[in-house]
């Protein structure tokens, strides 16, 4: 193997997309490893943590978990900062992202119909403006969290407004972050920055 691999699910979504567009923005050409659900189970034993996605580099073998592959990429490729504080806040953003994730994901699994709307219209009335008005504050006032360039935290707020704008979760109005400007402005701008585009069309 000479470049990089990635290997997750075959859907343009969640936390394996994530990966791939760090590596995109990077410009780092890399092996697009998609597998389907029985090949997920065949592998799942030898994964380190039974999870996907991971990134495996020549000399250095598989990394895991999301985020930590998200602050490697962006280290070595100038997509997260070197300053411990800037660093810190970025961080903040990666692992807000991923705690709501984590909230919505939990209510899919929810067999109850019921309960499981109750748990969304709860996350529509507090926990996700909440959410959105911390991220806006770590924003700031640039184009993206870090100013001018984008960074691997602007990929994960993309990646989660995405998601909530997609209608793909009931009870959750896909309008729900539209009223936050520094969100949506950070969204559009990976969106239709050229390499996110000409990733997609490839796709």
């Amino acid at each position: 193997m000479s470049k990089p691999k990635v290997t997750y699910f075959d859907f343009p979504g969640s936390r394996g997309e994530e990966v791939r567009l760090a590596l995109v923005l990077a410009g780092v050409d890399f092996d697009d490893y998609r597998v389907g659900r029985a090949e997920f189970a065949r592998i799942k034993p030898d994964l380190p943590f039974g999870t996907l996605p991971t990134l495996e580099v020549p000399g250095h073998g598989v990394l895991v978990q999301t985020n930590a592959i998200l602050r490697l990429i962006g280290r070595l490729h100038g997509l997260h900062p070197g300053d411990p504080w800037e660093g810190a806040r970025h961080d903040a953003v990666l692992e807000a992202c991923e705690d709501l994730r984590q909230r919505l994901s939990a209510t899919s699994r929810m067999s109850d119909a019921a309960e499981k709307k109750a748990v969304r219209q709860a996350l529509v009335a507090d926990f996700i403006p909440r959410w959105a008005e911390g991220i806006e504050g770590l924003i700031g006032e640039g184009s993206f969290v870090g100013g001018t360039r984008p960074a691997v935290a602007d990929i994960k707020i993309y990646m989660i407004q995405k998601a909530l704008s997609s209608g793909t979760y009931d009870d959750i109005p896909p309008k729900i972050l539209d009223r936050f400007a520094r969100v949506q402005g950070v969204a559009q701008r990976i969106a239709s920055h050229p390499a996110v585009l000409a990733w997609i069309r490839r796709a």
